[in-house]
């Protein structure tokens, strides 16, 4: 449970929403507010016998500021060891965080957020005094102006889900898996269940439902906490730029998407039965990205996504999806946010979190339905490329200038996810969402896998020689040859991060490799053909298919032991 002191005067106090953030609720100064010079949210989000990860926010409601400390005392041994969107330091007790040189504008009423973990025996006390710039915050206890308990949430939600639980096994992707040469060494592994289609919810073509599943981890579960992991993915004029995934529901079925989807969907979480459960719903994969990317004058653009941005109801349909799932007080939704290379250029990247906020805001959501974001869904980018660096030069040419990098600002999804959730709290996120990082078919190891840097004859020998990712172009997303199993579903494994996860289970195809007549609303995307010559997506590159491939979500066996082969860590 999350604990906090927030800075603020009890009476405006409102603590709130799913994942117990305070919120400061302040009128055009009814009552001598502007005299209050600034408030400050101290949360522990997670704590551990050893230590504890904390966010601050803090609300400048004085002259606008184009840099900024903050800086409190400990009155026990707590000591801060490390620390992202500040630079923070620590002299015996008294700690102080300094902006990054890319967030020291603070304006007047405006805020800024940053986090850290710190280690601490015996009383994990609160401070309880903070200043901004030498001028002391007003300070409260946290227990008045509307109850909450410190910051606890009274849903009894946690700040993690993943943290201190285990993850259903799905017993038919294990089943298949098992039943594969070498499978068994990874069929014990949790992965998502991908709701795809209105029949999925009562079980398409003799497989579980969703009752049968949640039945199943109820099952599993045992005394300890579990983790369910569904893909909500069925919007209308779905994936509206890849044709292997589209969907059944056409562009204006929206009240039909509301209707037969999400309300069911709903209805059977909200089953007391399952309240022991902690339901974790990735949201509408692949939809909000491309209203960012594949619309208007862009070379990329598709009428389909220009209809579905004209018609707003991807934007509806996730919001829909967000309020009536996170009314659930033990479902924790994730909204997709695309990977590295898609949304990771300067044009993409900013606007995508202003979307994604306009979104979660939407057909009465608010950002507090959002417990975080997952990265790489059903994707192939590294986690993390050791070879070389977004910084790197080679005879005065930056990496970024690279084929391969292509002016991009992040080279793997680690840097990637932890720079947009600071990106996504800075459009008014709460501090405390946490990122997701799909790794079910990112690990690039195998004889292919490089063992150091590439030669430094050129920008391109160098990023080309050193990168894991052996894809020809980033933009390639089917079947891709070479990928191998990244690393394992594991909790808190990184800054911001909630867990590595395989939300899209290996051996599932992508789409298939030439046209196939089927009742599921799948078309044939010449991206999964290993002969097609690419599109402006892909800078006109071969497409890195394999060969042979079935329907989207159909079982690939070759794709399967080729992910076991190359898997890395290795098997």
């Amino acid at each position: 449970m999350s604990r906090t002191k927030s800075a603020l005067l009890g009476a405006l106090v409102l603590l709130a929403g799913a994942l117990g953030t305070a919120v400061a609720a302040v009128p055009a100064d009814p009552a001598g507010i502007a005299a209050i010079p600034c408030t400050v949210d101290y949360k522990v989000q997670n704590q551990w016998d050893t230590g504890f990860t904390a966010a601050v926010t803090v609300t400048n409601n004085s002259a606008a500021k184009t840099s900024w400390a903050v800086k409190w005392a400990y009155a026990g041994n707590q000591k801060v060891t490390s620390g992202w969107n500040a630079k923070i330091s620590q002299s015996g007790t008294a700690v102080t965080a300094a902006n990054e040189t890319y967030n020291g504008t603070l304006a007047t009423g405006g805020s800024v957020s940053f986090g850290f973990n710190a280690s601490y025996s015996g009383t994990n006390a609160l401070p309880t005094s903070f200043t901004l710039d030498g001028v002391t915050c007003n300070v409260d206890d946290g227990s008045g102006g509307g109850g909450g308990g410190g910051g606890s949430d009274p849903s009894g939600r946690v700040d993690n889900p993943y943290a201190g639980a285990k993850v259903y096994v799905n017993p038919e992707w294990s089943a298949k898996a098992a039943a594969e040469t070498g499978g068994s060494r990874i069929s014990n592994q949790p992965t998502g269940v991908w709701l795809d289609r209105i029949a999925a919810i009562n079980g398409a073509s003799g497989s579980m439902g969703l009752r049968a599943h949640l039945d199943a981890a109820l099952a599993q579960k045992g005394s300890g906490e579990e983790v369910v992991q569904l893909v909500v993915y069925d919007l209308p004029g779905r994936d509206c730029a890849a044709l292997a995934s589209n969907g059944e529901l056409g562009p204006t079925e929206i009240d039909k998407y509301k209707t037969q989807f999400i309300d069911p969907i709903a209805a059977i979480l909200a089953d007391s039965k399952y309240a022991s459960l902690r339901i974790v719903t990735t949201i509408e994969i692949d939809s909000l990205p491309n209203l960012v990317t594949n619309t208007g004058s862009r070379a990329t653009a598709t009428p389909q996504c220009d209809t579905m941005l004209a018609n707003g109801n991807y934007v509806k349909g996730v919001g829909y999806a967000l309020a009536k799932l996170g009314a659930i007080p033990n479902v924790y939704n994730y909204l997709d946010a695309g990977h590295h290379g898609w949304i990771g250029w300067d044009d993409n990247f900013a606007p995508s979190a202003t979307l994604f906020k306009q979104a979660a805001t939407s057909e009465g959501a608010t950002v507090d339905d959002v417990a975080g974001f997952i990265t790489n869904t059903a994707n192939y980018s590294a986690l993390k490329e050791n070879n070389f660096t977004i910084n790197d030069t080679v005879n005065g040419t930056s990496v970024r200038q690279s084929k391969w990098v292509d002016w991009n600002r992040y080279v793997d999804e680690l840097s990637f996810a932890q720079a947009f959730r600071n990106q996504l709290v800075s459009v008014g996120f709460n501090s405390g969402i946490g990122m997701l990082i799909d790794t079910s078919r990112n690990g690039w190891g195998g004889t292919a896998r490089p063992t150091g840097p590439g030669a430094t004859t050129s920008v391109d020998t160098y990023v080309d020689g050193g990168r894991y990712d052996r894809r020809i172009h980033v933009g390639n997303w089917c079947n891709q040859a070479g990928a191998g199993l990244g690393e394992r579903p594991q909790a808190s494994p990184a800054t911001g991060i909630d867990a590595y996860v395989w939300m899209k289970p290996p051996g599932e195809s992508d789409g298939s490799s030439s046209a196939i007549a089927n009742d599921e609303g799948k078309g044939f995307d010449r991206m999964c053909d290993p002969t097609y010559t690419g599109n402006p997506r892909n800078n006109n590159s071969m497409s890195g298919a394999l060969p042979n491939a079935p329907l989207s979500g159909h079982w690939f066996s070759a794709q399967f032991q080729q992910l076991m082969t190359n898997a890395y860590p290795p098997l």
